[in-house]
């Protein structure tokens, strides 16, 4: 009984231990957004309309290489809304992990999270942990959109366009642009702040398709980013995305073709979304 006694004390203790230390780090995001999103009366950030999204959304994805099931990922809006100086604000966390054989080899243990403005949708801080086969590292950017700088940390502050997204923020950005008007070879634009550079992210309208997944038969949009070929890609054919052709504007799958094989994202999942899905009966 007395060991018993000890091990629950023990186990208790290092409970509270990882609980008060993620509500300080909490915190300190928290005092973060606080400090940047300050009463600024002579800028007003443009307000976005959203309809694609709201909270407790969660998508989940299987991840192949090649034939091989390599891992999953998992997309969420946090349940409950922020409010720091008068602005609301999501709090979308992904997640990135190996399964199987290829956690063996290649461990992979990802996560992204973004505080995105509800009205603005642009990003007011970026957290990103990586590990990935040994190596690993952090990313924090805080985004001033009223001065129109990205703090990396280390005082280093890069100037960055009106609009700028993270590469979390970016995804739920495109998802509400309109694209009931599409044409096959319209192109959409999103501006992107990642390691330490401005990227324009470009995306070409292929046309419509009716895709099978393991949640059903889906109308689905497909869309070819436009890629830098030679790097990872071969030919800017080579990365497609389908995302589902109504309003939530869910990627369905992503396909991507590069010089050491074939990478294959599909949906597994979806819960609590904004607006019905396009099935097929």
């Amino acid at each position: 009984m007395k060991t018993t006694h000890y091990i629950t004390k023990k186990i208790g203790f290092a409970v509270a231990l990882i609980v008060l230390c993620s509500a300080n780090f909490s915190n300190k995001r928290i005092q973060v957004l606080t400090e940047t999103i300050h009463a600024n009366k002579t800028e007003v950030l443009p307000t976005k309309q959203n309809n694609a999204f709201k909270v407790g959304e969660i998508l989940t994805y299987r991840m192949h290489y090649g034939l091989l099931n390599a891992g999953a990922a998992v997309l969420e809006v946090k349940p409950d809304i922020l409010e720091v100086n008068g602005r609301k604000v999501f709090h979308i966390v992904g997640t990135g992990y190996t399964t199987g054989t290829t956690d063996v080899f290649f461990k992979v243990r990802d996560r992204y999270e973004t505080y995105m403005d509800k009205d603005a949708l642009l990003p007011w801080l970026f957290v990103r942990r990586v590990e990935e086969g040994g190596c690993k590292f952090s990313q924090d950017y805080v985004f001033n959109h009223y001065t129109k700088k990205v703090d990396i940390g280390k005082d280093q502050k890069y100037d960055v366009p009106v609009g700028v997204q993270d590469m979390v923020s970016a995804f739920y950005s495109a998802r509400s642009l309109d694209l009931s008007n599409a044409k096959e070879g319209d192109v959409f634009s999103l501006t992107c702040f990642l390691d330490k550079e401005v990227w324009p992210l470009k995306i070409r309208f292929i046309g419509r398709e009716v895709i099978t997944t393991d949640i059903g038969k889906f109308k689905c949009l497909k869309f070819r980013p436009i890629v830098q070929k030679g790097r990872v890609f071969k030919k800017e054919e080579d990365l497609n995305v389908w995302i589902s052709d109504d309003k939530n504007h869910i990627p369905m799958r992503v396909k991507a073709d590069v010089l050491v094989g074939s990478i294959k994202m599909d949906i597994t999942s979806v819960r609590n979304l904004a607006n019905p899905m396009s099935k097929v009966d």
